[in-house]
C-alpha cells in the first residue's frame, strides 16, 4: 500500500502561539516513541505569519494513520487544541512522486 500524507495549516488564537507549540511538542515526543510508521511528523511556523502554523504528515500507509490517530498522545493534542487554535485546513495527500524518508522513490 502507498504512503499516505496530510497538510494540516492551523490558525491560532491571538496569544496562543507558546501554549500551542508546547503542546505539539509533547504530541511530537510520543509520535517519536512510540509511532514507527510515522515516517515525518514536520511542524513549521509560518514566516510573517505568527498565528500560522503548517504540519507536514507522513505515515507507511493509511493504516500508520489510523493507529496515529489512536495513541493517547495524539487524542490527547485533539482533544486540547481548540483552546488554541481558531480555524484548521486539512489536505489529504496521495505522495505519486518524490524522494522520501523511507529511501524509496516514488
Amino acid at each position: 500500500m502507498a504512503n499516505f500524507g496530510l497538510f494540516v495549516r492551523f490558525t491560532l488564537r491571538d496569544g496562543a502561539g507558546e501554549a500551542f507549540d508546547a503542546l505539539i511538542r509533547e504530541t511530537a515526543e510520543g509520535i517519536q516513541a512510540h509511532e514507527p510508521g510515522t515516517l515525518v511528523y514536520a511542524c513549521h511556523e509560518v514566516e510573517g505569519a505568527p498565528n500560522e502554523r503548517i504540519f507536514f504528515e507522513l505515515y507507511a500507509d493509511h493504516a500508520a494513520f489510523e493507529e496515529h490517530e489512536r495513541q493517547p498522545h495524539t487524542r490527547h493534542f485533539l482533544a486540547e487544541r481548540s483552546k488554541y487554535v481558531e480555524k484548521t485546513e486539512v489536505d489529504r495527500l496521495q505522495p505519486y512522486s518524490g524522494k522520501y524518508p523511507t529511501g524509496v522513490e516514488k
